[in-house]
C-alpha cells in the first residue's frame, strides 16, 4: 500500500490549468481541493474551469472539492498611461480617488477605493505591492491623498494598497461578491472563501446569503489577512468553518516578522476549536517560472505541515505558471517528507476536561484515545455529514480514516480534512452480504487494508440519519471466505 499524505493540497486554477490533460495530471499529482480566484477572469472562465476539472478527477478517480474565493474589498491602485512608472525616494506621488481609471503618471494615480481619504490622515504609511513601495501620508484633501516616497521602485497598473497597521474600513462583502455568491451557489461550490474578513458579523452575513442563494451547507473559509481579524480571530474561528492564513496581505499589514508567531497560534487555535486551517500565499512562488522549489520554500511548507495545517495553497504556481504538474507534485513529495517527521499526536491535555455537547463528538475522542492505546490499521466512519470524520482529524493525524458515504458533497467536503479520505459507500444493503463483510470486501479492494489488520469502526443505529454517530467497534478484516 502507498504511503498516505495527510496534509491535503489546495491549488488555484487559470489559464496555465485550461487543459484536461494538465488538469488530469495534476489530480494524479495530488490535487485534492481547486480554488477558483473570483479577483481575476468572468463567470463564462470560472465555469469552463469547473466542467474540465470535474471530467479530469473522473478521469483521475479522485474526489476533488471546489473552493471559491471572493475578491472582496481589495483597494488597488488604477492604472497608468504607460502601463508602469519608476517611483524615486523622496519624490512626491499622489492617490486620487477622483483621477480617471488610465490616467495615471509618475505623479499621481487614481484609486478603486473611494473612502480610502477618509481612512487615513497625516504621517501614516501606506504599503503598495505587497509592501515593496512605501509612501508616507503628508496631506489628505478632498479627493486627494498626497504623498513622498520612502522607499520606491516600479509601481505598474492595479497594484493592492493597504495601511501599514490596518484600519481600512471596507466590509469585507462588495457588490460583486453578491454575484459571486450566486454564482457558486448555483454551481454546487463546496467551500466558499471570505477576503478581509473583520470579525464574526462578516461570516454571519455569508452564511444568511449564501442561505438565499440556496446553498444553506456551503462552508465558510475566513481568510485572515486584516490587521483587524487578528484582534478578533477568537470569534472569527468559532464563527466559521474553515481559517485561511492569507500571509500576503497579513504580512503587510502585521509586518513580515510576525507571520510565523501568527501562523503557528492560528493554526494551534483552529484546531483546539475543531475547526480547519489552510496556510497560504507564496509557498512555492520560485516555482511560477522554474520547475524546482527553492530551499526555503520546502522549508516554509515543510514548517506548515508541521505545524498542523489541513493543508497547503499554491496560487500562480498553478494558476499562471509554467509548470502547474510540477508544482502539486513538488508540494505533495514536501509534504510527505515532513510528514515523516509529525510524530504521533495524543489528546492534548486541554481537552482531557471537556464536556461534549454531541454524541458524534465524545465518539470521536473515544476512537481516538482508543487507537493511542491500540494498533489499527485504520479507521471507518460510516457518516452522512462528515462531521465524526472532523473531530477525530482534529485529534490524531497519523492512522488514516475513511469518510465512507453516499453523498458526494460530503466526499468532496473531507477532501480538506487533514488525514481523512472519501470513499463512496451506500450503507443501505444492495444485497444480503452482512456490512461488516461489504466494508472488509472494499477495503481490500482498495488495498487499504491487509486481511487480519484490526479497525475501528463508527456508525449510527439510525442509518441515513445525519448526527446519528453512536456506536464504536474494534474489527479484524477477514475475507469472506475466511
Amino acid at each position: 500500500m502507498t504511503n498516505l499524505r495527510r496534509t491535503k493540497i489546495v491549488a488555484t486554477l487559470g489559464p496555465a490549468t485550461d487543459d484536461v490533460d494538465v488538469l488530469t495530471q495534476m489530480c494524479h499529482a495530488g490535487l485534492d481541493v481547486a480554488r477558483i480566484n473570483f479577483s481575476h477572469g468572468t463567470h463564462q472562465d470560472h465555469l469552463r474551469r469547473i466542467e474540465l476539472l470535474r471530467e479530469a478527477s473522473v478521469r483521475a478517480g479522485r474526489y476533488v472539492a471546489v473552493l471559491g474565493d471572493l475578491a472582496g474589498p481589495k483597494i488597488r491602485i488604477e492604472s497608468f498611461v504607460d502601463g508602469a512608472v519608476q517611483l524615486v525616494d523622496g519624490q512626491p506621488f499622489a492617490l486620487d480617488t477622483a483621477l480617471d481609471k488610465s490616467a495615471g503618471n509618475s505623479r499621481e494615480v487614481g484609486v478603486t477605493y473611494k473612502a480610502l481619504v477618509a481612512d487615513v490622515m497625516a504621517g501614516d504609511a501606506l504599503l503598495l505591492n505587497d509592501g515593496l513601495i512605501i509612501l508616507e501620508v503628508l496631506s489628505v484633501k478632498g479627493t486627494r491623498i498626497e504623498t513622498k516616497v520612502v522607499a520606491g521602485g516600479e509601481l505598474s497598473n492595479r497594484k493592492g494598497v493597504n495601511r501599514k497597521g490596518g484600519g481600512i474600513s471596507a466590509p469585507a462583502l462588495a457588490e460583486k461578491d453578491l454575484e459571486d455568491i450566486r454564482f457558486s451557489a448555483a454551481n454546487g461550490f463546496d467551500y466558499l472563501a471570505l477576503s478581509f474578513v473583520r470579525d464574526r458579523s462578516d461570516i454571519r452575513q455569508a452564511r444568511e446569503l449564501l442561505r438565499e442563494a440556496g446553498a444553506p451547507h456551503m462552508r465558510i473559509v475566513a481568510k485572515i489577512e486584516r490587521h483587524e481579524a487578528v484582534a478578533q480571530v477568537a470569534g472569527i474561528i468559532e464563527a466559521t468553518d474553515v481559517v485561511m492564513i492569507a500571509r500576503g496581505d497579513l504580512g503587510v499589514e502585521m509586518g513580515q516578522a510576525a507571520l510565523t508567531g501568527l501562523q503557528k497560534t492560528i493554526i494551534r487555535e483552529t484546531r483546539k476549536s475543531n475547526r480547519l486551517a489552510i496556510t497560504a500565499t507564496q509557498m512555492m512562488e520560485s516555482m511560477i517560472q522554474n520547475p524546482l522549489p527553492t530551499r526555503a520554500e520546502v522549508s516554509d511548507v515543510a514548517n506548515a505541515v508541521l505545524d498542523g495545517t489541513d493543508a497547503v495553497m499554491l496560487s500562480a504556481e498553478t494558476a499562471t505558471g509554467k509548470y502547474p504538474v510540477k508544482a502539486v507534485a513538488a508540494m505533495a513529495e514536501v509534504i510527505l517528507g515532513a510528514e515523516t517527521y509529525h510524530h504521533t499526536i495524543s489528546i492534548p491535555p486541554e481537552r482531557s476536561s471537556l464536556v461534549f455537547s454531541q454524541t458524534e463528538e465524545a465518539i470521536a475522542h473515544a476512537v481516538m484515545y482508543t487507537a493511542n492505546h491500540l494498533h489499527v490499521r485504520a479507521i471507518v466512519a460510516l457518516t452522512e455529514s462528515g462531521s465524526t470524520t472532523l473531530w477525530m482529524s482534529r485529534l490524531r493525524s497519523d492512522i488514516p480514516i475513511y469518510a465512507f458515504t453516499r453523498h458526494e458533497g460530503t466526499r468532496r467536503r473531507v477532501t480538506l480534512y487533514r488525514g481523512v479520505y472519501p470513499v463512496s459507500f451506500d450503507i443501505r444493503p444492495v444485497d444480503k452480504t452482512p456490512l461488516h463483510q461489504r466494508i472488509f470486501d472494499l477495503l481490500l479492494s482498495l488495498r487499504l487494508v491487509d486481511e487480519g489488520d484490526q479497525i475501528i469502526l463508527t456508525k449510527g443505529a439510525l442509518r441515513g440519519v445525519q448526527g446519528g454517530t453512536n456506536s464504536l467497534q474494534i474489527l479484524k478484516v477477514h475475507r469472506a471466505d475466511g
